[in-house]
């Protein structure tokens, strides 16, 4: 199936995010504090301290899941999308691929943004979980309200 600009712009950002995140660590690992927070409650304050070992399970949690919508992105082509019709079946199909996309790229700016905040051994903003949760739900509704459209017409 043909790759749209949107999301080969997605894809590109989420494995620059990604591998922005590993030389970050890798430059600032030295100046990184021995505890860093690895926990925090829902308004951003640290509850839980931890070795800065710790903090590199954000990454591979990062590029795990990168991975794995990346799989599911590949294979998607196999699942019946609904839809009457090879035009309107397509139509679902990229739609799809876009959620998928545009989430890959929330979850690894999330993950992103968490590691650094961690390194740095600060609280998160008061406003980083509803911002999270809007963008993560407010995203795959768009998506999901387009293809419920695709399908209906």
């Amino acid at each position: 199936m043909k790759k749209y600009p949107l999301d080969q712009i997605m894809n590109r950002l989420s494995l620059l995010l990604l591998l922005g995140t590993v030389v970050f660590l890798t430059a600032f690992w030295q100046r990184i504090p021995d505890e860093v927070p690895m926990h925090f409650n829902a308004a951003g304050e640290i509850d839980r301290w931890s070795s800065r070992t710790e903090l590199l399970i954000l990454p591979v949690i990062s590029w795990l899941v990168y991975g794995l919508l990346t799989v599911v992105e590949q294979i998607f082509r196999t699942w019946n999308a609904g839809g009457n019709g090879i035009k309107k079946q397509e139509q679902v199909h990229i739609l799809l691929r876009h959620l998928l996309s545009t989430l890959k790229l929330l979850v690894v700016v999330i993950f992103t943004w968490i590691t650094v905040w961690c390194a740095l051994a600060l609280p998160l903003p008061v406003w980083f979980l509803p911002v999270t949760l809007v963008a993560v739900f407010g995203d795959m509704v768009y998506w999901i309200v387009r293809l419920i459209r695709a399908q209906s017409l």
